[in-house]
């Protein structure tokens, strides 16, 4: 237990809590159990780590990582009964899908120890309300998004710009005093929407942290075969080179040697592991469930690693922004004309010379653009689509 201890005081020395990231602020941390989830990489531990060095009393928490070898030693039950005995009140375990059984140990500690607060973090692939029926119920589920470009402001300038609802963009209330946006902007997309964009050997750690989540994370979650995580890489690279990626399931099945009835699941992996957004076609109806319209990567940064920064299509790269941004509140299609449809509104992406000819007989359609600063009528900046969280 000490060793714990010592573990979490080094970190807590360590931890900056001067910029937080949109979640801290939603999450009711009176909840007696209380579940985040999200891609590797956007920020899930330092929420932990800032929420402890802040406390009143940091000694009645205790965060562990589900992946410390020290806690193999004891069960996540034995830590938290002992905590618990010695005065603590709010447990945070790291990663608890590194852990074997979790569910069940989780679900024993709330049962057990009624004046222990429980927080636990995960990857994207958990899907803890569906399987843990009993544990579903009981805990309150958290998903962090990466950076959006209001938050990479944030990072960059130090101003914590307002966010704004769909309604309010697409009526021209963005209005934010905001010097040379485009230039931010296009960083933005290079490296801006994980929370380490900063470190100077970002590119390398972020193909890190993509290779962990398919070697690692699917791996032992989904207890993969090597040569599956073979195929997931090929496939992945594949969606990554589309512009944006439409699937044509016989033509994959012969680059990647996926036989045809098991590429949906595999698109599933990728997508529950928090790397492809898919998205379903308006007009085809309950059809369209399982059989995605196209796949985009689910943010641009992974746009600019997989492809390079010469080579990244600017069409994918736009269109896979306003997806990455709007689907974490939306829920989003692809219709008949027009790029996406958002809550009965379609909309066409494009550079600044871009035109309204594919979506002139829409009602309720809008033309968004990139490399402009000001929108003006049904035409709107692409940028201003990164402050709705």
């Amino acid at each position: 237990m000490q060793r714990l201890i010592d573990t979490q005081n080094r970190i807590l020395r360590q931890a900056d809590t001067s910029i937080k990231r949109y979640l801290y602020k939603q999450i009711n941390w009176k909840n007696r159990l209380i579940a985040i989830t999200g891609q590797r990489g956007t920020g899930k531990t330092t929420i932990l780590i800032q929420r402890i060095k802040e406390a009143e009393n940091s000694n009645e928490y205790l965060y562990i990582s589900a992946d410390s070898l020290f806690i193999y030693k004891l069960s996540l039950f034995e830590i938290a009964l002992n905590f618990r005995n010695n005065g603590g009140k709010y447990l945070f375990i790291d990663e608890i899908h590194k852990y074997p059984s979790w569910s069940g140990e989780i679900k024993h500690i709330y049962d057990a120890i009624p004046d222990l607060n429980i927080v636990f973090t995960g990857s994207s692939i958990l899907d803890i309300m569906k399987g843990y029926a009993d544990l579903s119920r009981r805990a309150i589920h958290y998903t962090l998004q990466g950076l959006s470009f209001r938050e990479y402001l944030l990072f960059e300038t130090k101003v914590d710009f307002p966010t704004f609802t769909l309604d309010e963009i697409i009526h021209q209330k963005v209005t934010i005093n905001l010097d040379k946006p485009l230039f931010h902007f296009n960083n933005y997309l290079k490296k801006g929407f994980y929370p380490f964009y900063k470190e100077e050997d970002f590119e390398l750690k972020l193909m890190s942290v993509i290779n962990t989540v398919l070697e690692v994370d699917l791996v032992q979650y989904l207890d993969l075969k090597p040569s599956t995580i073979a195929k997931l890489k090929k496939l992945l690279q594949i969606i990554s080179e589309s512009v944006p990626f439409k699937p044509n399931i016989s033509k994959i099945a012969d680059l990647t040697s996926i036989s045809r009835s098991l590429l949906p699941e595999y698109f599933n992996y990728l997508e529950r592991a928090g790397l492809i957004t898919m998205l379903p076609s308006h007009t085809k109806g309950i059809q369209a469930l399982g059989k995605p319209e196209k796949m985009y990567l689910s943010n641009t940064n992974l746009c600019h690693i997989l492809v390079g920064n010469d080579h990244a299509n600017i069409g994918n790269v736009r269109e896979t922004f306003f997806a990455s941004q709007l689907t974490s509140l939306h829920t989003l299609s692809i219709p008949k004309k027009g790029d996406f449809l958002v809550n009965e509104l379609t909309f066409e992406i494009g550079g600044k010379n871009k035109t309204k000819s594919q979506i002139v007989d829409i009602t309720n359609s809008y033309l968004v653009k990139d490399d402009i600063e000001v929108g003006y009528q049904n035409t709107i900046p692409l940028w201003h689509f990164g402050f709705v969280y």
